[in-house]
């Protein structure tokens, strides 16, 4: 149940509520099937069959939001209206205009909806009211945008603030790659990625592959900035950081996967023993990936 990627916020201080009291406030948005009508509906499920909206474990918190999305593509709408606008000219003697066009799309579209198929997508949530951190699974800022929305409509005072740092992460990967030294706990893998700023935009990409120090410090000095890197946290974790404090491709280590096998246990007991691992493993490396890009900026 590990999370993939970590898009990443500071719980508010003034957080104080339980499990029940927060399942409470997200019940009224629960999630419920949309009709023929809805392009998508969004809302809280359990994250487990049968399970509450919130699912505590040692006092870290785990939510789950599903999002429905009907798949009519744009290509279909487009083609059926192209039709419809011959027909239309056909009828009128000239050309269907760009705001006639328009309300043809609109009209093809809600006919069709009723038709389309539906996809649902569920967005793991964490937050963590001891070490205050509240944490999305997702590795497109859109699907992290429906997660802080929703919480904006179910909780009030909204409880999630931007993480600002010291040191950006661009710069302070940079100086780890110039200075062949990583960080305290951390080690740099294979996959780099540096980028120029500017127009040009010019990037150079090593792909499991250990680039040469000096071939580094030739595109740093000639602009370039590493906006991805990978790394290991303390032997325990793999992932990715790029240059906007995303953390992606997380995977645990043999050395967490052995703790975890090990363990033998019934399925529920497995689930909340690897949220327990999950969580206390990730918050001491967000603390200690805070500490590498200088503390945290008040």
């Amino acid at each position: 149940m590990w999370f993939k990627n970590l898009k990443i916020y500071r719980l508010s201080t003034a957080w104080t509520l339980s499990a029940e009291a927060l399942a409470d406030k997200l019940a009224p948005a629960a999630f419920t099937p949309g009709n023929n009508l809805q392009a998508q509906s969004l809302g809280w499920v359990p994250v487990r069959e049968g399970g509450p909206l919130v699912h505590a474990v040692r006092g870290q918190l785990l939510l789950s939001l599903r999002a429905e999305k009907k798949l009519l593509p744009s290509t279909v709408v487009n083609q059926v209206a192209r039709a419809r606008a011959q027909d239309l000219e056909a009828q009128q003697g000239f050309k269907p205009g760009r705001k006639q066009m328009k309300e043809l799309k609109e009209q093809v579209f809600d006919e069709l909806l009723p038709r389309a198929f539906s996809i649902t997508r569920d967005t793991a949530v964490w937050i963590d009211p001891v070490n205050h951190w509240l944490v999305i699974d997702a590795a497109a800022a859109a699907k992290a945008d429906e997660v802080l929305g929703l919480l904006a409509k179910s909780i009030d005072p909204f409880p999630a603030e931007p993480l600002y740092v010291e040191q950006s992460p661009s710069a302070a990967m940079t100086g780890w790659l110039a200075g062949d030294e990583a960080p305290a706990n951390f080690t740099i893998d294979q996959d780099t990625e540096l980028a120029a700023g500017g127009d040009s935009r010019a990037a150079v990409r090593y792909v499991r592959h250990t680039p040469e120090i000096e071939d580094l410090r030739r595109h740093i000095a000639s602009g370039k900035q590493c906006t991805r890197l990978a790394m290991t946290w303390a032997d325990r974790i793999s992932f990715v950081l790029t240059e906007g404090l995303d953390v992606k491709r997380v995977a645990p280590q043999d050395v967490l996967k052995e703790n975890a096998d090990a363990a033998g246990l019934a399925e529920d007991q497995r689930f909340d023993s690897d949220m327990a691992l999950m969580t206390g493993e990730l918050a001491k490396l967000l603390d200690d990936l805070v500490q590498a890009l200088g503390g945290e900026k008040k």
